[in-house]
């Protein structure tokens, strides 16, 4: 198994339908179908920008999935004290090759980054009704610290 940081826009567009399509069939209302050209387009755009990492999982000369993340500084402000954090956009990984351990370790390559640049915390969200998420960070000790709620308005 190799973790590497990756520049191919491409090839994460393509990985990106195993997190897309689990979206889009929990959350029609909110996430288009998967569009590979769209996706493509859009990582092309931010793939080089030095706060983002893009790490590429493979084993047996597979690519297997991804995750996304971005190191984050937060300013102080006038409510806030500043910090920073490594931000996990998305995380990755073909169907077939769930529960594998592949997840853990993107996440430990994830929290040597981290410990590389002087970060002591990493932070993400996932969509409240994704439980195999909810599983997997709960597993890999995530704690809750905050919640975001909507309400419809009928009109």
């Amino acid at each position: 198994m190799n973790i590497s940081r990756t520049n191919d826009f491409e090839l994460v567009a393509k990985l990106n339908k195993y997190v897309h399509d689990l979206h889009a069939n929990l959350y029609p209302e909110y996430f288009k179908e998967y569009n590979f050209e769209e996706i493509k387009s859009f990582f092309q755009k931010i793939i080089d920008k030095e706060e983002f990492y893009f790490l590429l999982l493979e084993d047996d000369d597979q690519s297997l999935g991804y995750a996304w993340i971005e190191l984050r500084n937060y300013p102080d402000n006038a409510f806030k004290k500043s910090y920073k954090s490594v931000y996990v956009h998305q995380i990755s990984i073909a169907e077939s090759q769930r529960k594998k351990g592949y997840g853990s370790e993107l996440m430990n390559e994830i929290t040597d980054i981290a410990k590389e640049n002087g970060i002591n915390r990493i932070e993400l969200d996932y969509w409240f009704n994704n439980e195999i998420a909810k599983n997997f960070y709960k597993k890999n000790e995530f704690v809750k610290y905050r919640e975001f709620v909507y309400k419809d308005i009928a009109f």
